[in-house]
């Protein structure tokens, strides 16, 4: 049997990976094989689903989405076919950009405190508990949680009041998210920087932060993209409307969520057509986002 030095920089060469699997027992080749094609159909049974899902709703979405859908009011008749969808289409980028900038940066300060300061301390325990509980919190609890606190003390619904509303549902992703990235930072790592100087804050920024963008962005993005998808918090708290509307403190909102469930539920055609291209919208809005977030991840993080 070929003895091989597993702890130099690199691990086995192919050829040495070769040798080792020829060395394995019957037994364990054939339980290596029934794990491999066992995570192979478990992928086919979570993707072919999904995969049937998008093709789905972009070949009747496909159908109706155009210049015109992405930019003209939302016809005032469910019964009317045509465009569009163009109010929608800048709630959903006004209020969830809104939402990202209150939640995702407090997030991360949060899961820094946890995992940099706070480890286990009694404030630190709190708050994990309490990210927990607001993780399995409904999100028409959320918005009525902000439309009791918001809405009826200021007499409006607005779009920041949704905004409000999806910042609370994205909070908590974001630190639980974070704070796993962070822990999946060598603390080597850290122990070099604090040696050659550097304090803990510098550290953090310069040095943990860098290496666990990657991941952080990615919890940013799940968090982004449920935040995109709600709808009931946005139904409670920011009324409708079936014009543009830019100001966020004043005037109903809409997003292509709300009207996503709106227009499905009615029986004709043409809001049924306009639900299918809000979903094709809303889906390739998302699919925008997580690329230029990571094309930027991917600038900043640290390479290896």
């Amino acid at each position: 049997m070929t003895v091989i030095d597993l702890t130099r920089d690199g691990g086995p060469t192919g050829s040495e990976r070769i040798s080792l699997e020829a060395n394995l027992s019957p037994k364990r080749r054939a339980a290596d094989v029934a794990a491999t094609i066992a995570m192979f159909l478990s992928f086919a049974v979570a993707a072919i689903p999904l995969a049937l899902i998008i093709g789905y709703v972009f070949s009747k979405g496909g159908q109706v989405v155009d210049l015109k859908f992405l930019t003209e009011e939302i016809p005032n008749s469910y019964r009317r076919v045509g465009p569009g969808m163009g109010p929608a289409v800048v709630g959903t980028v006004i209020i969830t950009a809104a939402a990202s900038v209150m939640a995702i940066p407090l997030g991360i300060l949060g899961a820094i405190y946890l995992n940099e300061y706070g480890k286990q301390n009694r404030l630190a325990r709190t708050i994990r508990f309490m990210t927990d509980v607001m993780t399995g919190v409904p999100s028409v609890v959320m918005g009525v949680f902000i439309y009791v606190v918001w809405v009826l003390r200021f007499k409006a619904q607005t779009g920041f009041a949704g905004a409000l509303a999806l910042a609370c549902l994205m909070l908590p992703i974001v630190i639980r998210a974070t704070e796993e990235m962070l822990k999946l930072v060598p603390d080597e790592l850290r122990l070099a920087s604090l040696a050659l100087g550097a304090r803990r804050w510098r550290t953090t920024l310069t040095v943990v932060l860098p290496a666990a963008l990657p991941g952080i962005t990615s919890g940013a993005m799940l968090a982004v993209a449920r935040a995109a998808g709600e709808t009931a918090p946005i139904v409670l708290v920011t009324g409708l409307t079936f014009q543009t509307n830019w100001n966020l403190f004043e005037g109903n909102n809409t997003t292509l969520a709300a009207q996503i469930f709106r227009n499905a539920s009615q029986p004709y055609e043409g809001a049924q057509l306009r639900a299918y291209g809000a979903a094709f919208t809303l889906i390739l809005l998302v699919f925008a986002c997580t690329i230029a977030a990571r094309l930027i991840s991917n600038r900043f993080a640290t390479k290896r």
